[in-house]
């Protein structure tokens, strides 16, 4: 059966479930309101026990009828044509009574009928109903969430057809060590003869949009074995007990058609450090335990290997990444020039460019980008030349998908006022003319104050550089460097405004990795503080050191903050060129800049 034929049925049996779960409660609705309806008409024709016994005494009662196992009466008067019904403490002593009473020569008639066996039943499952009911949404909603497992399989030839290393560019190393995984899936006799195991996890980490997922399908396809996908965040539902049974399932399913590749995305969901908290921390542990001794129940015989991906390896459980368990750790880093030319070339496939595209030109001007950024510009700009009806797509294109993708939308509709608008200019020209005094700060691209996104104004820079290392001289002069729009509206303006809120921000947390992670502190020395990891380690070192940091974080932005001022007082009339020339044309161009900075 087809995978959307499945998914069809199950939507089918979700749908007549909910069906019959509305027939039966509107079925119970109507018997109470029959069963309400009912006692609020006899609700006039009741009698008092105590006027029931006073009525026997004066000798006004006709008839009286009883049912069997019943404490229920009804009672006929004399000189009265409707019944009366009531409720008697004992049958014993009230037949007794009505005894005594015959006896001593009143004429009362006392009938005794046998229970109706089937009203019996029916009343005790009316009580019951509630119970019923809700015991049947229990289930509904088990099967809402699909305590089955909801881990999708993919065969060889589906999954060959789709994916292969062909499609992975930019990570020739994590490739190769790949490659190696897929030999042990072909061919694991041979590994198994030199006495080799077969490596139970690899654990893939790296910041969003790197190509995780990709690389595991693409394992999965080169391997042309099945491929079980499941996102971590499946495994937690509301019901206790519902991750670590999906945990079985998926691994009991594994079993029966390894050799096959189990992978698990985002498993931080489920594989963060173990707590002893309550509730849903508590399901959370249950699950990971599940896990961790399935990843350890695996026969010699199955060739099963579990693939995961995570962007935060620090917050996993020890256990999770103990060899056993997770033996490989593969981290899957940003594309360097190369790779992003390599996966430009594969989103190009298709889409129309202009002769003057230089793919080479776009992988210099974007580095930092990862791989799903560089896809969802290339397919931005293929929107933006449809929109705009041109034939092919155009280096403006791109630009303008770049500044799309990264800064936000263009909005040309805001309304600006003409106070606003100088502001935002003397600011925007701040930052680029303090960066441009700056030895280690990127070259200036565009300076414009149309807004974008959450952005009133923006300064982009060139990206033409691919950095691993950041000299503690280049990170001072950022901070310098982002505190130049407040600077100069202070100098310009001789006020200040909420414009630089995420320049403060960002410069703010710029300092305190240069404190705690990085250990730049002169007065401080080389310490490492992780509060995420540990969120109780800085109150370990005691508040004077906690203080120490505060301080020193301060004494760092009130430095750049100094040195931007004075940049900006050096330069007044490179400023104020730039302002005036923005708020004239509201973009300024590199050359255009460098031209009126001279």
């Amino acid at each position: 059966m087809k995978e959307d034929e499945k998914k069809q049925n199950n939507k089918n049996k979700n749908i007549y479930l909910i069906i019959a779960t509305i027939v039966l409660i509107l079925i119970a609705a109507g018997l109470t309101i029959y069963f309400v309806t009912s006692s609020n008409k006899n609700e006039n024709q009741e009698i008092a026990y105590t006027d029931l016994i006073k009525e026997i005494n004066n000798g006004n009662v006709e008839s009286i009828e009883m049912t069997v196992g019943s404490t229920s009466v009804k009672v006929k008067l004399k000189n009265e044509t409707e019944e009366k019904t009531g409720i008697i403490p004992s049958t014993q002593a009230f037949i007794e009574l009505i005894q005594n009473k015959v006896e001593e020569g009143n004429e009362i008639h006392l009938e005794q009928k046998k229970q109706n066996a089937f009203l019996t039943i029916f009343e005790n499952l009316f009580t019951l109903l509630p119970t019923i009911l809700l015991v049947i949404l229990f289930i509904m909603l088990f099967k809402l969430q699909g305590l089955g497992d909801k881990g999708k399989v993919y065969d060889a030839e589906t999954t060959k057809s789709k994916i292969t290393f062909n499609d992975v560019a930019g990570l020739d190393e994590e490739k190769q060590e790949m490659i190696e995984i897929v030999d042990f899936l072909k061919n694991p006799d041979r590994f198994y003869e030199m006495g080799a195991k077969i490596p139970r996890g690899v654990l893939l980490c790296g910041k969003p949009g790197t190509g995780k997922t990709l690389i595991a399908k693409a394992i999965a396809g080169e391997a042309n074995v099945p491929f079980i996908s499941m996102s971590g965040s499946e495994f937690i539902e509301m019901f206790a007990g519902l991750g670590a049974s999906r945990v079985r399932k998926l691994f009991e399913k594994a079993k029966k058609i390894a050799p096959c590749i189990v992978f698990i995305d985002e498993i931080d969901a489920i594989g963060s450090r173990r707590t002893s908290s309550s509730g849903a921390e508590s399901e959370n542990n249950q699950t990971l335990n599940q896990l961790l001794v399935e990843m350890d129940g695996f026969d010699t015989e199955e060739t099963i290997i579990v693939l995961a991906a995570t962007n935060r390896p620090e917050m996993l459980d020890k256990a999770l990444l103990r060899p056993g368990r997770f033996d490989r750790q593969i981290n899957i880093a940003l594309p360097d020039l190369n790779g992003r030319e390599a996966i430009l070339k594969i989103h190009a496939e298709g889409k129309k460019f202009a002769k003057d595209i230089n793919l080479r030109s776009i992988a210099e001007d974007t580095a930092g980008y990862t791989g799903a950024e560089l896809a969802n510009i290339l397919n931005e700009a293929a929107i933006i030349a449809t929109i705009n009806k041109h034939k092919a797509i155009t280096n403006k294109d791109i630009e303008d998908a770049n500044k799309k993708v990264t800064i936000g939308l263009e909005k040309h509709s805001r309304i600006v006022s003409d106070k606003d608008k100088k502001l935002t200019a003397y600011h925007e020209a701040g930052h680029a003319i303090v960066s441009s005094q700056l030895e280690t700060q990127k070259d200036i691209k565009e300076v414009s104050i149309i807004p974008r996104g959450v952005a009133g104004g923006y300064t982009m820079y060139k990206t033409n550089e691919d950095k691993y290392y950041v000299s503690k001289t280049e990170m001072e002069e950022k901070l310098i460097s982002l505190l130049g729009g407040r600077a100069a509206e202070k100098i310009a303006l001789n006020d200040i405004s909420t414009g630089a809120s995420n320049d403060i921000e960002v410069a703010t947390q710029i300092a305190k990795d240069m404190i705690i992670k990085y250990g730049m502190s002169d007065s401080l020395g080389p310490i490492y503080i992780d509060t995420e990891k540990d969120p109780y380690e800085l109150q370990m070192l005691g508040e004077k050191f906690g203080d120490a940091i505060g301080a020193e974080v301060k004494i760092m932005l009130d430095d750049a903050y100094s040195k931007a001022q004075k940049l900006i007082k050096n330069n007044m009339d490179k400023l104020d060129k730039v302002a005036m020339r923005l708020m004239e044309k509201e973009i300024i161009s590199a050359e255009e800049f460098q031209e009126l900075i001279k």
